[in-house]
């Protein structure tokens, strides 16, 4: 797995992480507040409910001028309301019921040169699409988001920097209630962080020589760690969850869950465990749910087998 691909599919997992809670059906009680982590808020509700409107990653970048590009990506909340002929509101239509989605958002900051700071803006209009189904159709709208990311590189020594990138949402939403507040919300937000002509350093476990200028980095909603096949220091990824340096996706996995840090093997077991009307509702509820069922009950004996467990290195204590 090359390291491109590997920070893809695990900024993918992060992204997703408790998109639906199991058990991924709009009925549970679990499932009334979705999005609990890695939010970050309109300024309004945030003060109001002690969470976010702004989130920060620094690291350190070893080089003489190294260059950092930056991708913060993010979900947006898209409300979808099944209607009929008639344009009245249904419960459901068309194998889908009404409840909410996301669509993906990123925002790309250009390359960020010792000594110098850049700013890119996320501006989502409010927005609307229909799509006609037998009977009537899904209509799905999204609310206007404004954001800003900050990105700096100040020079510590002539060959160590300290990168800082802010995520500030800016949108103008002056109540305090959650559901109109997550709806213009940076969802699940990360930021993906690559560098040319130099070096990041590990947060997590410093070298030496580093372990002073680490201790003072300020890191807030988000956590520095680096991703892509082990010993490899040109990616890092700033995440809302707690991960380890050069994280994995397990190669036994069938897919995505949104369960990325449980075992595959018992939430395949839970979903095959539904009942029909359990498995109806999981599969209206949430698009990429359904998706979620349609791989889980296509499995074969031999890809179930692959998930029982492995062992992946051993080593003397």
């Amino acid at each position: 797995m090359s390291a491109t691909v590997s920070v893809r599919e695990l900024a993918d997992a992060v992204l997703y992480e408790g998109h639906v809670l199991w058990p991924y059906r709009r009925s549970s009680l679990k499932n009334h507040q979705r999005w609990t982590f890695g939010g970050v808020y309109p300024a309004a509700y945030a003060l109001a409910s002690s969470d976010r409107s702004a989130v920060q990653v620094e690291c350190l970048v070893e080089g003489a001028a190294p260059v950092v590009e930056t991708e913060v990506r993010f979900l947006q909340v898209v409300h979808r309301q099944a209607v009929d002929d008639a344009n009245e509101p249904l419960d459901e239509l068309g194998g889908y019921l009404t409840w909410d989605e996301t669509t993906e958002r990123a925002v790309e900051v250009p390359g960020v040169h010792a000594a110098e700071a850049a700013q890119a803006s996320a501006e989502i209009a409010a927005g609307r699409d229909v799509e006609l189904v037998d009977g009537g159709a899904l209509v799905r709208c999204w609310e206007r988001l404004d954001g800003h990311v900050d990105a700096s590189l100040e020079p510590l020594t002539p060959d160590l920097h300290k990168l800082c990138v802010r995520v500030v949402n800016d949108s103008a939403w002056a109540a305090t209630e959650r559901d109109g507040a997550i709806r213009r919300t940076l969802l699940s937000a990360h930021v993906i962080l690559r560098v040319e002509a130099g070096l990041f350093v590990s947060s997590t476990d410093p070298q030496p020589q580093f372990m002073e200028a680490a201790g003072r980095l300020c890191n807030d909603g988000l956590w520095p760690v680096l991703v892509g096949d082990e010993g490899d220091r040109a990616s890092m990824l700033g995440s809302p969850i707690i991960l380890s340096d050069y994280a994995q996706v397990a190669p036994e996995s069938p897919g995505n869950f949104f369960d990325s840090g449980e075992i595959d093997q018992m939430v395949v077991l839970n979903i095959l465990c539904m009942t029909d009307d359990e498995k109806r509702e999981m599969r209206a509820g949430d698009p990429r749910a359904r998706e979620i069922l349609e791989r889980t009950e296509a499995m074969t004996p031999a890809e179930m087998s692959q998930l029982h467990g492995v062992v992946r290195e051993l080593r003397p204590v």
